[in-house]
């Protein structure tokens, strides 16, 4: 397990919810919190090592850092 370099503005638990699930909860965080600021999103979903990226790219977000845990994954997101 890797320990991010990142303090979070938010987190977003989406542990055990199922495909686009924590997708759409990452979005709704996104849109609550201001410009720069970061978001971790907590997913169990594998689904979401694929989804996450995809969608910062198109979006315009930046996706700072992917960290596998013992339980999942953390992903850190920086707001546009």
């Amino acid at each position: 397990m890797t320990e991010a370099a990142y303090d979070p503005d938010k987190t977003v638990d989406a542990r055990g919810a199922a495909c686009p699930g924590p997708l759409m909860d990452l979005i709704g965080a996104i849109k609550s919190v201001d410009s720069g600021a970061i978001v971790r999103l907590r997913s169990d979903n594998e689904q979401s090592t694929t989804d996450v990226p995809e969608w910062t790219e198109e979006s315009g977000n930046e996706l700072l850092e992917l960290v596998e845990t013992d339980d999942g994954y953390d992903f850190y997101v920086k707001k546009a």
